[in-house]
């Protein structure tokens, strides 16, 4: 089943444009404004390619506390790693180009060879992880008995240690 849209909240939403629209290759396809009882709020929808949509909340509400962190992970005291956005690709090349348009856009990225797939990692305005990630190798049975065997056990296969390469963008 495909999702129709994911929306989060941003407080920069000319930096967010930019991340989402020059670094990731969305394209802004509708906003809509919308006034609620004490507040008012724009919501941008993006498409990512594939007809489902990205978007963010602008929010204008005072009420709202502006110093509190709107990270998904960090406003709630985890790993900025634990919480986070990932998008398909279609190969490992189409994983490189997109590596490489963002790095071309100023962005340091992580590049993870997790042994059954291959992602890259970089940090967008909200302070919130965002991925591209390929399944490199079929699911077999296995994979499916030692999954469902987690669910209540921790005695499972350790995975091979991953492949980590920082990359910094040039300049």
């Amino acid at each position: 089943m495909s999702f129709h849209h994911l929306a989060i909240t941003t407080r920069d939403m000319p930096a967010t444009h930019a991340f989402y629209s020059e670094a990731m290759g969305f394209r802004l396809a509708k906003v809509i404004k919308q006034t609620m009882p004490r507040s008012w709020a724009k919501h941008f929808f993006y498409d990512t390619g594939n007809g489902q949509l990205m978007a963010f909340w602008e929010l204008h509400d005072e009420r709202l506390d502006d110093e509190r962190s709107i990270s998904i992970s960090k406003g709630l005291g985890l790993p900025s790693w634990s919480n986070h956005i990932a998008f398909g690709a279609e190969s490992v090349d189409d994983l490189h180009a997109k590596r490489d348009r963002l790095l071309d856009c100023g962005h340091e990225v992580t590049e993870i060879d997790h042994g059954w797939c291959h992602s890259i990692y970089v940090t967008d305005p909200n302070d919130i992880l965002v991925e591209f990630c390929v399944t490199t190798h079929e699911f077999a049975e296995a994979d499916d008995r030692v999954a469902l065997r987690a669910v209540t056990e921790d005695d499972i296969p350790e995975g091979p240690p991953a492949d980590v390469i920082q990359h910094m963008p040039a300049g």
